[in-house]
């Protein structure tokens, strides 16, 4: 018998202000990015789904983005402009 499946992770890579597209308020907005990871015998072994987002903390809406546009948020926050950068990736397993 050959037990596989996916296992997702939620990694938060920065926290930015940004205008809700939603609301419309000037709010921190979190910058995500979302793994599957396919497993065998419940070992991951690799990646075959990523995807990023920003959410905003104000409303809670999600909107998707690309990965260039998520590394061009990353390296926003990193230069000071509009953000700051999470110490560490927050890696939370998550229920797809």
């Amino acid at each position: 018998m050959i037990i596989f499946g996916t296992k997702g992770y939620l990694y938060q890579l920065a926290i930015l202000t940004l205008v809700c597209g939603r609301c419309g308020n000037p709010a921190a907005h979190t910058l995500r990015k979302r793994v599957t990871k396919f497993t065998l015998f419940f070992v991951p072994l690799f990646p075959f789904s990523t995807k990023y987002a920003t959410q905003c903390t104000f409303c809670g809406a999600e909107q998707k983005v690309t990965k260039e546009q998520a590394e061009q948020l990353q390296a926003q926050a990193v230069s000071g402009h509009g953000g700051q950068m999470s110490g560490q990736p927050h890696q939370q397993p998550y229920q797809s």
